[in-house]
């Protein structure tokens, strides 16, 4: 019995191995893909105008930070934007997410606004970020949350947590605490230092308005803009309508970015581990399709996207098999591009000096870089 179990197991392998159109995990289970998730705790009242602006085109090159410094990893980003109690809102959280590109579209709709006395509500926004984000529990998992504001919390509302018990639950879950202060407000400060005292993370003091921001322009940006609009070309959303325009959506928020945006976000879909993406989320059949997560014929006709609807099967598969064949050729010619890019990018920051260590994102992308 035992030897008929073996050589039946033999047989499929054996069978597996001779049939590409089997998935991988057919024949072995993968290893599982390290881990790290990052939180932004943002203040975004009025003084935070500039900083928050900085954000939006810097967003992209922390992402890439994290991708440098862990290749291989997973990574899931979490957004909590803070104002105080009487204002539009006291905290606005989105969740960790590995849809980075939803996550950007959020962080583009952010204004600054209210926060008329000097505290803000940090402990409030702490709390959901320790306590309310599902943060992954794995041992290996790297956790790591950054506070930014230029005022300190409230410590007179009755009943509110406070951040030294908080940041202790944060400590207890493995998370790493960063405070950078916008500004040079002494209360802020001394309570940012014992924040990032507290969990140990690091204190890094920028300026008011987030510092000077750096872009480095290369010879290779114009071809990744091309390419990227391309590439965008191939994405194919279906679902319902909420999801496709969603995936609409996304595309036309990148076309919108200032162009560094755009070639730093380019860069991070070259550069990322895992499945091959255009956009990130669910919704792209041409990704699902490529990634093996579906099948054209297990779409319902009423799912399809627009420009397959009304065609025959035969030709639907056509189409979706050129796209396909489209879009792995620009994702191998944006990866090769891309790393020249790289290579331009740290080569000219060497040569002539051009970074500062003082500004939002350099601060926030050097201590990545330490903490991961």
């Amino acid at each position: 019995m035992i030897a008929s179990l073996r050589l039946a197991v033999a047989t499929a392998s054996l069978l597996a191995l001779a049939m590409p159109g089997l998935p991988a995990h057919a024949t072995s289970d993968p290893q599982p893909r390290p881990r790290v998730e990052v939180a932004f705790v943002l203040d975004t009242t009025g003084s935070m105008a500039s900083l928050i602006d900085g954000a939006k085109r810097k967003i992209w090159s922390i992402a890439n930070a994290i991708v440098d410094a862990n290749p291989d990893a997973e990574i899931r980003m979490a957004l909590i934007g803070y104002r105080d109690r009487g204002d539009a809102y006291v905290t606005d959280v989105n969740a960790l997410t590995g849809d980075i590109q939803g996550l950007y579209g959020t962080l583009v709709r952010y204004s600054a606004d209210g926060g008329g006395d000097t505290p803000e509500s940090v402990n409030e926004a702490l709390d959901k970020a320790v306590r309310s984000l599902q943060w992954d529990s794995g041992a290996g998992t790297r956790k790591i949350i950054f506070l930014v504001g230029d005022a300190p919390p409230h410590m007179d509302y009755p009943n509110a947590p406070r951040y030294p018990e908080i940041v202790k639950a944060a400590v207890a879950k493995g998370i790493v605490v960063n405070a950078v202060q916008a500004g040079d407000a002494g209360d802020t400060r001394q309570i940012w230092q014992d924040i990032a005292r507290r969990g140990q993370g690091r204190y890094l003091p920028i300026p008011q308005d987030g510092g000077e921001i750096v872009e480095v322009i290369t010879p290779y940006d114009e071809d990744i803009l091309r390419l990227q609009q391309s590439l965008d070309e191939t994405v194919l959303p279906y679902g319902d309508s909420a999801r496709q325009q969603d995936v609409r959506s996304k595309v036309e928020t990148r076309k919108q970015a200032p162009a560094s945006a755009q070639v730093d976000n380019s860069s991070f879909y070259a550069k990322k581990a895992g499945p091959r993406e255009v956009v990130t989320g669910e919704g792209d059949l041409t990704a699902d399709i490529a990634n093996g997560r579906q099948s054209l014929d297990k779409v319902a006709s009423s799912a399809l996207p627009e420009v397959l609807q009304g065609k025959s099967e035969a030709e639907r598969k056509a189409y979706v098999e050129a796209q396909l064949a489209k879009r792995k050729q620009l994702q191998d010619k944006l990866a090769e591009i891309n790393r020249k890019r790289d290579a331009f990018v740290a080569t000219e920051r060497t040569k002539t000096g051009r970074s500062k260590a003082d500004s939002f994102d350099s601060a926030v992308q050097e201590t990545l870089k330490q903490q991961l």
